[in-house]
């Protein structure tokens, strides 16, 4: 199942805010902070492209099983 509209909307505003911080992090905190909320960033991205790989899988998944 993919991610519903709302879900999407709001973490990607997450990643825009994010995105936001980390720069202001880079020129004001240790990095430590930055690395930090660089990996929450990329945490965001990659489950929104393992939904979608999931909702691919299930398609397919169902197409095989019609099949049979």
């Amino acid at each position: 199942m993919a991610l519903s509209k709302q879900v999407q909307e709001s973490l990607d505003e997450a990643q825009s805010n994010l995105r936001n911080a980390l720069a202001y992090a880079a020129r004001n905190e240790e990095p430590y902070m930055s690395k930090h909320i660089a990996d929450i960033m990329f945490s965001i991205e990659n489950l929104k492209n393992v939904t979608n790989l999931m909702a691919i899988s299930d398609k397919v998944m169902k197409q095989l099983e019609d099949e049979d």
